[in-house]
């Protein structure tokens, strides 16, 4: 079992200026991976609004906010399933429940899944998992390979404990990003996810420079 990583703790979250200052361009390449109401979109670009950004998001309900708040931008592509090891169809673990405290108090729809909830329940009691539904689901390479995407200049992920899935989906396209920043856990908040120290293990080729509280960003060590 990997051990749990010794890296101080930042506090906070990397910004969107933050991440124009690492990639130095206001027109990067960035894969935006979890969406959802499109709120990083949009920070994002105002931060770099020459960006080209290509968003994945798989919740319905997150999508049609998305629409709604990123509206036909000709810097953002929206696809609209999920991130995986695999291609085809996948079992989506929706998130609702209210908590007026998280101001957000119109159904909790920012911690759906493709792997089945565990600690989560225990963690954040107020958030219900109570309906699946099937979404698409592809790997990065594939989704690249189809594209014509051949280098990104950063990943943001926020995959709900799936994030090992995405890493062993986009081992091609990884050789070519500069900068991947993931949300993770060390407490199996979700069935089999991965640990810290796990996902620095399968990132071989990059470094891990900023641990956040919940988040954590990587360089690719040839930069």
């Amino acid at each position: 079992m990997t051990p749990e990583i010794d890296f101080p703790i930042t506090p906070g979250t990397l910004s969107a200026g933050e991440i124009r200052t690492l990639v130095g361009t206001d027109e990067p390449v960035i894969v935006e991976i979890g969406a959802n109401r499109g709120q990083t979109t949009a920070a994002m670009l105002e931060a770099m609004p020459g960006a080209a950004i290509y968003a994945f998001e798989p919740d319905p309900r997150a999508i049609a906010k998305f629409r709604n708040a990123i509206q036909e931008n000709p810097r953002v592509r929206l696809f609209e399933c999920a991130i995986g090891a695999v291609n085809g169809t996948v079992t989506f673990h929706q998130s609702s429940g209210v908590e007026h405290k998280v101001g957000y108090s119109q159904g909790w729809d920012q911690s759906g899944s493709i792997r089945r909830p565990n600690r989560h329940l225990r963690m954040y009691p107020w958030v219900k998992f109570e309906k699946q539904i099937e979404v698409p689901i592809t790997t990065l390479d594939t989704w690249s390979e189809q594209h014509s995407l051949t280098a990104v200049d950063f990943i943001w992920a926020d995959v709900q404990g799936a994030e090992s899935d995405l890493i062993e989906g986009a081992a091609r396209l990884l050789r070519s990003v500069r900068y991947f920043y993931t949300e993770y856990s060390n407490e199996e908040c979700y069935e089999g996810q991965a640990t810290l120290g796990q996902l620095a293990d399968m990132l071989k080729d990059f470094d891990l420079v900023t641990r956040y509280p919940l988040d954590a960003l990587f360089k690719r060590r040839s930069l």
